[in-house]
């Protein structure tokens, strides 16, 4: 009689806090090899802080466990009144939505369970859009495409086009804070982008916006020599803004860029990202990066019209009115 095979038993879910950051190191170094691989994007500060608030036992989180290795790791955070899933990352040999579904719900039973939150975000860019993905509690989720962006500057030609509107260019200072948060709360009244974040939605929720850019390293190295500024030339306004990140060794990332509704088809936008990919190639970048919802078709095709091609499609997703 053929023997009888049993199947793989699934991986065990534990709590993260269980864990310390050496058990954790081979799924970090691997990681750290697949964003740098696939995003040209040097993720190894971002792991460092993952070991250290491991080892601090003050990460919440799950972690997956087949045949005592560690196969895939999720933690959150809870800002306020909203909850944010900051990873996620299997294992290549254990990818599956199922998965990755087993991760998503350890994160959403806690903390939709935590008095005062009425939302979670999260914006992963290691996991590929799956419009047909099941998402654990459907009922309250909402899901956005995206794409990841890349331009090749070493052939890229950033011709300067044409600005039908008076406006002069500054690069940012950090006096202009304030400023720029009462642009982004403007800019993205109303926008599918205020749906997937909602600090957008607020001038107060924008100023938290830039200060994570400029403070934390998930969206890299904040550079100010390639992060420039529109102002109207009667009243001195803040019209636009372009800001830039160095996200590996030769490689920049546009972290925000948006203009004002005046300024909107005037050709305002296109130049400030001219001016801040062409400042990235100044010291060497052979590449930048960018994100945008794919359904906001005048930015994607701006970006197409410089030279950005989409490389990847990733997810956000939104939970609310649990």
């Amino acid at each position: 009689m053929a023997a009888r095979l049993h199947p793989e038993p699934a991986p065990q879910v534990i709590d993260l806090r269980r864990l310390l950051s050496r058990d954790l190191e081979p799924l970090l170094e691997q990681e750290c090899a697949a964003w740098l691989e696939e995003l040209e994007w040097d993720f190894s500060k971002s792991a460092d802080l993952v070991r250290r608030f491991v080892d601090m036992r003050a990460l919440s989180g799950s972690a997956l466990v087949q045949h005592g290795r560690i196969v895939g790791y999720m933690y959150w955070v809870i800002e306020d009144d909203k909850g944010l899933i900051g990873d996620l990352y299997v294992s290549r040999d254990f990818r599956a939505p199922e998965i990755e579904g087993e991760l998503f719900e350890s994160a959403l039973e806690p903390m939709i369970a935590t008095p005062g939150v009425t939302r979670i975000e999260s914006q992963l860019m290691m996991l590929p859009h799956a419009p047909a993905r099941l998402v654990p509690r459907p009922e309250y989720a909402s899901q956005y495409a995206r794409n990841f962006m890349r331009i090749d500057l070493m052939s890229a030609s950033l011709g300067r086009g044409r600005i039908r509107r008076p406006v002069y260019f500054e690069k940012w200072n950090d006096h202009y804070n304030n400023a720029a948060a009462e642009l982004i709360a403007e800019a993205y009244t109303g926008h599918t982008d205020s749906r997937i974040n909602d600090q957008y939605r607020s001038i107060a929720g924008a100023r938290k916006f830039l200060y994570n850019i400029v403070q934390y390293p998930g969206c890299g190295s904040f550079y100010r020599p390639a992060s420039f500024t529109a102002f109207e030339p009667l009243d001195g306004r803040l019209c636009g803004v372009s800001l830039a990140s160095l996200v590996a060794e030769g490689v920049g990332h546009i972290t925000q860029i948006c203009v004002s509704p005046a300024a909107r088809g005037t050709g305002v936008g296109h130049e400030l990202l001219r001016l801040s990919l062409t400042a990235l190639r100044e010291i060497g970048c052979r590449s930048a990066t960018l994100t945008v919802t794919s359904s906001n078709d005048d930015a994607v095709k701006l970006y197409e019209r410089v030279g950005f091609e989409t490389i990847r499609q990733f997810s956000a997703f939104v939970w609310e009115g649990f």
